[in-house]
């Protein structure tokens, strides 16, 4: 079996069963992996592969579901790597576990307060995969079952502080949660009167579409205004079915964004992230973010430089709708906030005229005339 041949949604079925089916069914052991799985590691000679794989999930576990999983077309691609195991998240040590210092800015446990106006809230424990770049990467395996007393003593925070102004709820993913969760949670929010806008963070309409039904979409209408942040990193993560979930809540007039991390050997290449930002805005998500990777320990391979991500960010303008350039983001360390990255256009300026670069290249002079 070579590796042209390798397709996942060949070998693992998803279609006809409900989104709780896939969750519960996902992989999350080396027994879980088909056999065609395990011939392919040994016909390619990856004989140790497997044992590598079992070593990483004892300290950082695995999840994919089949829906996620179907979307793999070989081996190290771009989807695969986002989550099978790689014997590389061992080996590096260096880096903190919680490089944001969010556990420092939680004044109340799964509530993060780093802004003046505004909170996370982490009211979920769980997700639809377990990436292997993510920031909270420390928190994955170790979660226990939802803690009402924690989301209870969130909202109590938050009904407190008159200068929070909006809420944004993470986890984990939101949308784990049951419908009848999700309402209480709303609701009570929407009853804080200093509380203005809510955003939710997701990954679910991209790694189990399935999940966005017509009855939670209704739920989230009742709550406007509320403001959705998918989780798309890669064009091949765009399919009909994750097409269709944005369309549901698109439909119910809920604005969608994207925030895209960019990763090494996964979507650092200037033609890919161009590929991504227009499909994602033909499909009614705004590119918002593209996140240089976080400084988190086990997350260095897929860590790029500073000046590539610049580099992917200036090839767009000029070339794609503006509408589809995202900010490009680094999280400082220490809790030090999101800082927005961007090409340096201005090359010199002077009292009478800065000279810009424009989207050729061409350096052109602009007239200022002392205007102050």
């Amino acid at each position: 079996m070579s590796v042209s041949d390798f397709q996942l949604q060949k070998i693992f079925s998803y279609k006809g069963k409900s989104w709780q089916e896939l969750l519960d069914n996902s992989l999350i052991n080396i027994e879980d992996f088909n056999p065609f799985f395990n011939i392919f590691f040994k016909e390619s000679n990856n004989y140790n592969y497997l044992n590598d794989i079992q070593r990483v999930i004892k300290k950082y576990p695995m999840k994919i579901n089949n829906y996620y999983l179907s979307l793999i077309q070989k081996i190290n691609g771009p989807i695969w790597k986002q989550v099978i195991p790689d014997i590389l998240e061992l080996s590096e040590t260096s880096d903190s576990y919680d490089p944001l210092n969010e556990e420092n800015q939680s004044p109340v446990p799964d509530l993060i307060h780093r802004y003046p106006d505004r909170v996370v809230f982490l009211i979920s424990n769980a997700c639809a995969v377990f990436c292997r770049f993510c920031m909270r990467k420390r928190k994955i395996g170790n979660y226990k079952k939802e803690n009402d007393k924690h989301i209870e003593s969130g909202i109590s925070y938050i009904s407190k502080n008159k200068a929070i102004k909006e809420v944004i709820l993470s986890g984990g993913d939101p949308f784990i949660l049951s419908d009848e969760k999700i309402d209480y949670i709303l609701k009570q929010l929407t009853t804080i009167k200093h509380v203005e806008i809510i955003r939710i963070h997701s990954r679910i309409p991209c790694a189990l579409p399935q999940r966005i039904t017509a009855d939670l979409v209704n739920i989230l209408k009742q709550y406007h205004p509320i403001y959705i942040n998918i989780h798309f990193n890669h064009p091949d993560e765009i399919t009909n079915q994750s097409i269709y979930a944005c369309k549901l809540l698109a439909d119910a007039g809920i604005p969608l964004g994207s925030q895209t991390v960019l990763l090494k050997n996964v979507n650092d290449n200037e033609d890919i992230i161009k590929k991504l930002m227009q499909k994602l805005l033909s499909i009614r998500v705004k590119p918002y973010y593209l996140h240089h990777p976080d400084l988190v320990r086990g997350t260095k391979h897929f860590r790029v430089s500073p000046e590539k991500g610049l580099k992917i960010l200036h090839s767009m303008r000029g070339h794609i709708s503006g509408m589809c350039i995202p900010n490009y983001m680094i999280d400082l360390p220490e809790g030090e906030g999101k800082i927005p990255i961007i090409p340096d256009y201005i090359k010199h300026k002077n009292s009478n005229v800065w000279q810009i670069e424009g989207y050729k290249g061409n350096r052109i002079n602009y007239p200022i005339d002392n205007i102050k």
